[in-house]
């Protein structure tokens, strides 16, 4: 395995104050990262609600969006991983759009990170080995590839 797929669960970490931040941000620096083109969107709409909630002001949100737009992260188009997903997203009973990340992550022999406890749960109940040996619990994941 060469690098690391993170989602928008992880990534917003980065950039908002919560629960697993400091293990988001250990990986920064640490092996490739990379995302389906997609993780932009789901950021976005994050901090959208949490702006509508008041957790962030709109400056806040614009600057947030800002820093991930420039962070170090490879992004891949989702249209070349969409049968991939869909495919996944049957067997698991997932949304697609999670499933992208988890087809990035087989399609290029890397690990996907996710802070989203459920889809590591489900993969780990419905995914073959091939599957489970590809996810991590962001909690769980020390940031290297170990």
């Amino acid at each position: 395995m060469t690098g690391i797929v993170i989602d928008a669960s992880v990534a917003i970490k980065w950039v908002v104050g919560e629960e697993g931040s400091e293990d988001a941000v250990r990986l920064i620096g640490g092996p490739r990262l990379s995302a389906p083109d997609l993780l932009m969107s789901e950021c976005a709409n994050i901090l959208w609600k949490k702006v509508r909630r008041g957790e962030l002001t709109r400056n806040e949100a614009l600057l947030a969006i800002d820093l991930l737009v420039r962070a170090d992260i490879e992004l891949a188009p989702t249209r070349a991983l969409a049968s991939a997903a869909m495919a996944l997203s049957l067997d698991l009973d997932h949304p697609a759009y999670d499933c992208m990340y988890l087809a990035l992550a087989v399609a290029r022999g890397d690990v996907f990170v996710t802070a989203d406890r459920r889809f590591v749960h489900l993969v780990a109940e419905r995914g073959g080995s091939h599957l489970q040996d590809r996810v991590r619990e962001l909690r769980n994941h020390n940031g290297t590839l170990e």
